[in-house]
């Protein structure tokens, strides 16, 4: 696959509180925040982005780190590129001050941002509320985003912060105890739910994490953890990335039915499209 050269895809920029990012869209429709993985928007984020757009939302794209449509798959550009592209964003992550990469009970700064962001998507696009997916690094923030009545399908994918160097790490999720009771009141009150994705063996999202997460949220968080046999296997890298880079987009396929129960989410918060009854609430997964 090459780099992605954006065909297809609005380009704008969004302020607030002094701050400017870059903005990609596609689609229309209720918006959904997609917020992509270290090394930032690939080809593989902008696959997904499209098949958000093809439901009916509009997906929206903040650029906050790396060079959007760049390819870092290391079978189509090299070990060699793809290692240093991914090593440049990761440090600019690691000092910005934007993110927080290892403190627990703290949501990072540029949630605040994005928050911002889906209040005016809101405004722009219509619809009942927002939707949002966060991957890797920006997992998390899809959670601290729901803090605001807008956001009404939070998707966490693999979300692995913060790192878990320690038990206690391992054992929570990047935000703050305020932020986190008011999620956990809106499950209670308004039927807000979350899902989250993983690989079991992924050691970037470990198991305690989701665990947190049941504990907190209850039956409003449902929990899709994936063999690490369902991964792609033509991927360079270890089980991790479940709607890109480890997606077998395969009808049967876990990966492809985690994919679908996403975008059913979207269908039915975002866009009203009721379902069969089995089919309402996105399935749990697990595998032996």
């Amino acid at each position: 696959m090459a780099d992605h050269d954006l065909t297809g895809f609005d380009r704008d920029h969004f302020t607030h509180d002094g701050v400017t990012r870059r903005i990609l869209r596609r689609g229309t429709g209720p918006a959904v925040v997609v917020l992509a993985e270290v090394p930032g928007i690939t080809p593989k984020v902008l696959e997904f982005a499209e098949r958000v757009a093809a439901i009916g939302c509009t997906a929206v794209l903040p650029v906050l780190f790396g060079t959007p449509g760049r390819d870092a798959d290391p079978h189509h550009v090299g070990w060699l590129k793809s290692t240093l592209y991914t090593v440049s964003t990761a440090r600019k992550v690691c000092v910005s001050r934007e993110f927080t990469l290892l403190a627990t009970g703290k949501s990072s700064a540029v949630v605040t941002w994005l928050r911002a962001l889906a209040a005016q998507e809101h405004e722009r696009c219509g619809g009942p509320g927002v939707g949002a997916v966060g991957m890797c690094l920006t997992g998390g923030f899809a959670l601290a985003m729901a803090v605001d009545d807008r956001l009404i399908a939070p998707v966490l994918s693999q979300p692995s912060l913060p790192l878990a160097l320690t038990r206690s790490r391992a054992g929570g999720i990047d935000i703050s105890p305020e932020d986190l009771a008011t999620v956990r009141g809106r499950c209670e009150r308004e039927g807000l739910s979350v899902m989250g994705l993983r690989f079991q063996g992924d050691r970037l999202v470990p198991s305690d994490r989701f665990a947190f997460l049941r504990r907190e949220l209850g039956d409003a968080f449902t929990a899709v953890e994936l063999p690490d046999s369902a991964a792609n296997p033509q991927s360079a890298l270890t089980p991790h990335s479940v709607l890109t880079e480890h997606l077998v987009d395969e009808p049967g396929q876990p990966t492809r039915e985690a994919l679908d129960d996403v975008l059913d989410l979207f269908r039915t918060r975002l866009l009203g499209e009721s379902h069969d009854a089995d089919e309402t609430v996105p399935s749990t997964q697990t595998g032996e």
